[in-house]
């Protein structure tokens, strides 16, 4: 074993160790699970793209899946589904995400199978041709399901000149446009251990997941790196009205606004009010736009917290005669959320609520892997599920209706909506 390892305990069954090249590892032992899942998270991802390169990171994602200098394509999917367990990815704003769920008699074969992959892609000009499309036909599937399409034009209207503004999947012309030298040289400078956190929960102890991970090769000499930081972002445009004409059957609309990053503690009192505002049949949202004025199926709150930034509002699809209407009715409950807050018991059931999402949400392996790998990738101080749990407890009425009074204004709000011309 490397000697020069920095290896703490954080918890009772969870420890974090850092190797002098970078690498971050940590694990959480669950001794009464018998699988584990296991993931390797790549400090880079579309917030780092150049607006002609956007796209390059999901692309890059696809294309080590298409094979290795030890592995085929066929022979990287049937590595661990023969075993009955389970391998994916996905790229995000701030990072590429590799993990799989396994047998816990199975830890090395899937670190040694997400390593393979991560590490020695082929990168192929001829595979590139191939899965090039099969990006084109995701963009075109996010096109044509405009309850998604919304999203990404609600974050290009916050941000246009910033990557958070971007689309994560690219444009049919910067993807169109890409070659494999952009995605060789995305891999050169973004894939290697210093810019990496290897992330695993289950039925494993931490010494035996750094022995692996040193089998593997990823302690061995190589330059510390910081993370690439996120370019500065820019004030996020607020208090716009932005339509998009589409033959769509509904009006789509999402309310959006800036918030605060990741590593941000007051983010548990946002997560509070989303979830009073809309998170549930219960919320203010459902029970005035749909069950009291009819206006709507679907219609929800919704939080994102980023390394640089967050991001919060609220998706409703409606009939487009009726979308001015659950607009002006939205509207009318921010301004009674901002000017209000949650007072007495109303803030005593929103924190038991959020109380029950925060213990259930670490109910399996794979989301405690997640908040793990989470830490490191936001640059987060760990801290403890008791330890969330009395942040949550502790919130009082000033602390929720400083952040009412200043993320649910209805001045804030951008609003941005996809649909037929009224």
């Amino acid at each position: 074993m490397v000697t020069t390892l920095d290896t703490v305990r954080l918890d009772r069954e969870i420890h974090r160790t850092a190797a002098p090249n970078g690498v971050t590892v940590l694990s959480e032992r669950e001794p009464n699970v018998r699988s584990v899942a296991v993931g390797v998270w790549v400090r880079t991802a579309s917030a780092h793209e150049l607006r002609p390169k956007m796209g390059v990171s999901h692309l890059l994602e696809h294309m080590v899946f298409k094979g290795t200098e030890r592995r085929t394509a066929q022979e990287i999917a049937l590595s661990l589904e023969a075993r009955g367990g389970s391998l994916d990815a996905y790229t995000s704003r701030d990072s590429t995400a590799y993990h799989a769920r396994v047998l816990d008699a199975d830890l090395t074969r899937a670190l040694d199978v997400i390593t393979d992959m991560v590490r020695t892609p082929l990168l192929r000009d001829s595979d590139l041709s191939l899965e090039r499309q099969v990006v084109l036909e995701e963009i075109s599937t996010v096109e044509d399901t405009p309850d998604d399409e919304v999203f990404d034009l609600s974050y290009e209207t916050l941000w246009p000149s910033h990557p958070y503004g971007f689309q994560i999947l690219g444009t049919k012309e910067s993807v169109s446009a890409l070659s494999a030298d952009d995605l060789k040289s995305l891999h050169n400078r973004a894939y290697f251990p210093g810019n990496c956190v290897i992330a695993a929960a289950g039925n494993l102890t931490h010494d035996a997941l750094l022995k692996e991970v040193e089998a593997q090769g990823w302690f061995e000499d190589g330059a510390s790196a910081i993370p690439p930081p996120v370019p500065p972002v820019p004030p996020a445009i607020r208090s716009v009205n932005r339509s998009v004409e589409k033959d769509t059957a509904q009006t789509h609309v999402v309310f959006a606004t800036d918030t605060i990053p990741y590593a941000d503690r007051r983010k548990y009192g946002l997560l509070v009010l989303a979830n009073v505002f809309g998170g549930g049949m219960s919320s203010r949202l459902f029970q005035r736009i749909r069950e009291e004025l009819g206006l709507a199926y679907a219609i929800y709150s919704f939080t994102s917290f980023y390394r640089a930034i967050g991001m919060q509002g609220v998706y409703v699809g409606t009939q487009p005669a009726r979308a001015e209407k659950a607009v002006a009715a939205i509207r009318g409950e921010f301004g009674r959320m901002a000017a209000e807050g949650l007072q007495g018991a109303a803030l005593e059931d929103a924190k038991q609520q959020t109380l029950g999402q925060l213990m259930l949400s670490l109910e399996s392996p794979t989301s405690r892997m997640y908040r793990l790998a989470s830490t490191a990738v936001y640059g987060e101080s760990y801290r403890s599920l008791d330890e969330v749990l009395r942040t949550v407890e502790a919130l009082t009425e000033n602390q929720i209706s400083e952040l009412a009074a200043e993320f649910f204004a209805p001045e804030r709000q951008t609003v941005v909506s996809l649909g037929p011309r009224p």
